[in-house]
């Protein structure tokens, strides 16, 4: 680990003492959204020492021009960017006009700053000394209903505790944004409007390109201890800004307090002209409610959320904290309430990645939505590429494939490949199968085929006609190759037969087949239509087969093991351990050129295969492999630990799978990769629940029905969870002598425990 001044805490993350070198780490750890908008934990009063700002809206992006050294036929035109959204959250506080900066306080005592994961809030609290002498007590509220998306709440209260002062409060719309990670340092946002009118304000700005229309507004209310004060307020506009002043006279040891009610309302669900209106509507919704009942409102709305999602640790206060947190920031990102959007790798909580979407959703993300949530928000996930694949067509297209063939970007936001690095965007097509693969866990898991008819099989073929062409075949070798890709560890680009893509490609044709035969069988006029409109025939269902028969895949006699790609055994093979502390991560310490000539993974790679895949090979196979590739893999991919801590727990080494678990659920807490300042790993945290149900818990679907082989790392007493199976609730505890099950309804459910079946109705003990 990097840090260690999270305090421990079953439902809360906690900072105390004020470090202004900390403060950007906690910006990304603290922040909070409601799956529409979110926001990094900026302070609301000014601060002028380093800070990373931002405010982001779901799916409303920019394409910002990619910037390469030379181009190459193919290339992105664009990298996508979620937005750095119009500033709602300022609150610029002066005490006798004097500022409050705790960048230039004289001294910053007792700061405490939670965010309360039980029931969706972020508070903060110190006493700052100012320069003028001024003692100030601050208590700071803040959330995003989950209620209403478009809404957001503060609670700014300020004591001043040695004198009579006059405490002003000058709350603002900043539409003045720029993105840090902005590629020309040119603007996105062109604001349109700015406008006050009864103690209401309002920023309406577009999107430059996209042309996506916002409207950011605030409304505020002053409250002197506890009691509504009437206090005019003083408008002042600039060209993107606009703020509201009230200045009010208070003794010693008074509380005064500001309530803000502000957020967005967009184009994506309201006319263009027509979002003051709707701005006006929420706002007056929300002032009815007052700040305290609508607190109360998403204190229940989580408990909600909560009653599903919780994976409660009995014994372990750091594991426990983990995985709430991982839970807690899933939920904020992406609630599957719209199925125009998806999960970026950072969710609302940095810039880094532009806030698409990858593979990620598909490996990693699927199966926790769909085992806490209604399986209709997987679902959405599924119709989301399925809306996108005549862009994949296009972008398989745009690089010389034929006949409907697609791929599917690396990162996207409409469809279109944007991402920029040639040796990603290019060759690491491995993601085409995580597709196909999503599909099929969906209907492993739910029992829903509809989709398959519906809109999968489309999909399916698409990217089987993908995979034909791009293999090739060796008279060399007498098989099918693919050559020139870069297979989930980036640490080698430009590689000839990575195993893992070989094989998804080998995969992604059968399963598709065996797909068409079903279909064809029982659903013919679904059949007869997408055969219609793919234009598909037997003769090139031969030629897919011919390549799945025939694939080639690289492999060491002498280690009997899958090689990750052919000239892998040219490296020198040398375990992690070898290195010392001071060159690690690698990826900030060595060359890329070293990087790529070295034995050292970044992620489960070949392992990732044998995850997907487990049931297609034997545990002593999977031991063999996993002895082989893990002690050079330095798992600095956000994606890495959880992969092998299901698979260590799997082979009974639960002190090694304990380890990963760690190393995944506090990954940003702990801050292992130095880098969390950027934002948080939102996909993986996906992955860090798999490694609670899948590994220690061991559950997979065997035969229809739930399967559980569970174990307890030593350091818990026991263990809970809930799964949403085919539309019934199940929830398993696991502690040191028994496991037990309850089912919610009336309605026995089967599962397997350890291989023997049992009929759940109550609580069934072992």
């Amino acid at each position: 680990m990097n840090q260690d001044y999270i305090k421990p805490d079953a439902w809360s993350i906690i900072e105390e003492g004020f470090d202004a070198a900390r403060v950007e780490s906690s910006e990304s750890l603290f922040s909070m959204g409601n799956g529409a908008m979110g926001q990094r934990a900026n302070f609301e009063e000014q601060y002028s020492g380093d800070t990373f700002q931002g405010n982001y809206i779901a799916g409303v992006f920019y394409p910002d021009k990619t910037k390469v050294g030379w181009w190459k036929n193919g290339y992105p035109e664009y990298f996508a960017k979620v937005l750095n959204a119009p500033n709602w959250i300022g609150i610029n506080v002066s005490i006798n006009e004097e500022a409050l900066d705790l960048n230039t306080c004289k001294e910053v005592k007792d700061f405490v700053r939670e965010l309360n994961m039980k029931e969706g809030y972020h508070q903060r609290s110190f006493v700052a000394v100012m320069p003028n002498g001024l003692e100030v007590k601050v208590t700071a509220t803040r959330f995003l209903s989950i209620v209403d998306d478009e809404l957001g709440a503060i609670n700014y209260e300020v004591e001043v505790l040695n004198a009579d002062a006059v405490v002003k409060f000058t709350p603002y719309l900043d539409g003045g944004i720029t993105n840090r990670d902005a590629n020309w340092e040119e603007r996105f946002w062109e604001t349109l409007a700015v406008k006050a009118e009864n103690e209401q304000a309002f920023v309406v700005s577009k999107t430059l390109k996209t042309e996506y229309h916002v409207g950011t507004y605030m409304q505020s209310e002053i409250t002197l201890n506890g009691e509504k004060l009437q206090v005019e307020g003083e408008v002042e506009k600039a060209e993107d800004q606009i703020s509201i002043s009230y200045s009010v006279k208070v003794n010693k040891g008074e509380k005064i307090a500001l309530q803000k009610y502000a957020g967005y309302v967009t184009d994506m669900n309201h006319s263009q002209d027509s979002l003051i209106e709707a701005a006006k509507n929420v706002l007056q919704k929300a002032t009815k409610s007052g700040f305290a009942a609508l607190l109360q409102e998403q204190k229940e709305a989580w408990a909600k959320i909560w009653e599903m999602a919780d994976i409660t640790i009995d014994g372990d206060v750091k594991a426990q904290q983990g995985i709430r947190f991982n839970i807690f920031q899933l939920n904020q990102t992406y609630l599957g309430k719209d199925e125009r959007l998806n999960i970026g790798p950072k969710g609302f909580t940095g810039e880094k990645y532009g806030g698409s979407t990858y593979w990620d959703t598909e490996a990693y993300c699927i199966p926790f939505y769909m085992a806490t949530k209604d399986q209709q928000v997987a679902r959405n996930l599924l119709t989301y590429r399925y809306n996108h694949l005549e862009k994949a067509k296009e972008n398989a297209q745009k690089l010389g494939f034929t006949n409907g063939a697609a791929l599917y970007p690396m990162v996207t936001m409409n469809g279109e490949e944007s991402h920029n690095e040639w040796e990603i965007t290019f060759e690491e097509i491995h993601r085409n199968g995580a597709m196909i693969f999503a599909i099929y866990n969906y209907v492993r898991f739910t029992g829903d085929y509809s989709y398959v008819p519906e809109m999968g099989l489309e999909v399916m073929i698409a990217i089987a006609r993908f995979w034909q062409q791009r293999a090739n075949f060796s008279k060399n070798k007498n098989k099918y190759v693919i050559l020139g890709v870069t297979g989930p560890n980036e640490y080698e680009n430009n590689v000839n037969n990575n195993w893992y893509t070989n094989y998804l490609a080998k995969w992604c044709i059968e399963y598709c087949i065996e797909n068409i035969e079903k279909i064809k069988a029982e659903f013919a006029e679904d059949h007869s239509r997408i055969m219609a409109k793919t234009s598909l025939d037997a003769e090139e269902i031969a030629k897919w087969k011919d390549v799945a028969e025939n694939m080639y895949f690289p492999y060491s006699e002498e280690f009997g093991v899958y090689l990750q790609q052919d000239g892998f055994l040219d490296k020198e093979i040398e375990p992690v351990s070898t290195l010392t502390k001071k060159q690690r991560p690698i990826n900030q310490n060595w060359s890329w050129d070293r990087i790529l000539r070295s034995c050292y993974i970044k992620q489960a790679d070949v392992l990732q295969g044998f995850y997907f895949f487990e049931d297609h090979f034997s545990e002593e196979n999977l031991e063999k492999h996993f002895d082989f590739y893990e002690p050079i893999t330095v798992h600095e991919s956000s994606l890495s630990p959880c992969v092998h801590s299901i698979q260590a727990a799997k082979l009974g080494r639960m002190e090694q799978a304990y380890t990963f678990y760690l190393r995944t659920s506090r990954l940003d807490l702990d801050d292992y990769n130095h880098e969390v300042k950027e934002g948080c790993h939102i996909t993986s945290m996906a992955g860090t629940w798999m490694s609670i149900v899948e590994g220690f818990g061991g559950m997979r679907v065997v035969d229809e029905k739930l399967s559980f082989t569970p174990q307890l790392p030593e350091q818990w007493n026991s263990f809970s969870f809930k799964v949403n199976f085919r539309n019934q609730i199940l929830k398993i505890n696991i502690g040191k002598n028994e496991t037990t099950f309850s089912v919610d309804g009336n309605e026995p459910m089967t599962v397997l425990l350890n291989g023997e079946a049992i009929e759940v109705q109550n609580t069934i003990n072992s």
